[in-house]
């Protein structure tokens, strides 16, 4: 893995802890992101906090609650790069394609929160861009859904529905232990 690899942390906001959002998988990812943040800070290598900021006054992420606040140790420090969003995608709205190609990044390593949102729509986009995701499956969850027709969704088969299709198509998926050997 290159020097100039980024680490992009989607969304580990407050926001996820109410419970609204319902059954969650996943309860270690934030952990796993902690290692991988903490590998990336030694290593010397770019981080990056993408923030889901709403304009809606009423939502968890809306700018001046703090539910929009970054949860506690997984907050970017000084000269670590920011990105505000306001949709699924990162790259809307935001200055991260051009961040990635002014460091001439090759690949980058995703990680964050959810799985079938934000973390899924970056990822595409990502692959897409051509930079090589690499999306990290266990610093990554997701909340169970209904579908239009009232079934039942676990989170679990949503987190790994997107696995699937994000595999080898859009992205390489891997584990925590396996993204922190390549260091």
């Amino acid at each position: 893995m290159s020097q100039k690899t980024p680490l992009l942390i989607i969304d580990v906001q407050k926001a996820f802890n109410d419970p609204k959002w319902g059954e969650r998988n996943n309860k270690d990812a934030e952990e796993k992101i902690k290692m991988l943040l903490n590998g990336w800070r030694v290593s010397g290598r770019p981080v990056m906090f993408v923030q889901h900021v709403s304009r809606i006054q009423s939502s968890l992420f809306y700018h001046n609650k703090t539910t929009c606040q970054f949860k506690a140790g997984i907050e970017p420090i000084k000269g670590e790069y920011i990105f505000k969003k306001n949709v699924n995608s990162s790259f809307i709205g935001t200055d991260l394609e051009h961040v990635l190609e002014q460091l001439q990044c090759e690949e980058m390593v995703i990680v964050g929160l959810t799985t079938n949102h934000c973390v899924e729509t970056t990822t595409r986009m990502a692959g897409n861009f051509g930079f090589n995701p690499i999306l990290v499956e266990d610093a990554c969850a997701t909340f169970g859904r209904r579908s239009p027709d009232g079934t039942y969704y676990t989170p679990e088969q949503i987190h790994e529905m997107t696995l699937v299709n994000l595999h080898e198509e859009f992205a390489r998926i891997r584990k925590t232990s396996e993204v922190l050997a390549m260091l």
